[in-house]
């Protein structure tokens, strides 16, 4: 026997013509208006989600960053001072290698 799922309901308050756009789309889709809409909302969200969860590099970016991870330049002076800060303001350590 399946658990019965919880569900939650929603509002919103849109324009006639808001309206009539959502129902013409539902129609032409074949769905009702709420599946289409819920549909919809859910796209979107999942795009915003992945957007800020996912970071997307072209081939030649991939490639310099795997270069970078496997021979990463020596730290300079302004590397390791800017360690330094983070590590002090971050975590309140002095790492003392500046």
């Amino acid at each position: 026997m399946n658990a019965p799922v919880e569900r939650e309901r929603i509002t919103a308050r849109i324009s006639s013509a808001v309206a009539e756009t959502l129902n013409s789309a539902a129609e032409l889709t074949g769905t009702t208006l709420n599946n289409f809409v819920v549909q919809a909302a859910l796209e979107k969200a999942q795009k915003i989600v992945d957007r800020e969860n996912f970071i997307q590099l072209s081939r030649n970016d991939a490639a310099m960053l795997l270069d970078l991870l496997d021979a990463p330049p020596k730290p300079n002076a302004a590397r390791r001072r800017a360690y330094e800060r983070f590590m002090r303001e971050k975590y309140g350590v002095e790492t003392g290698s500046a």
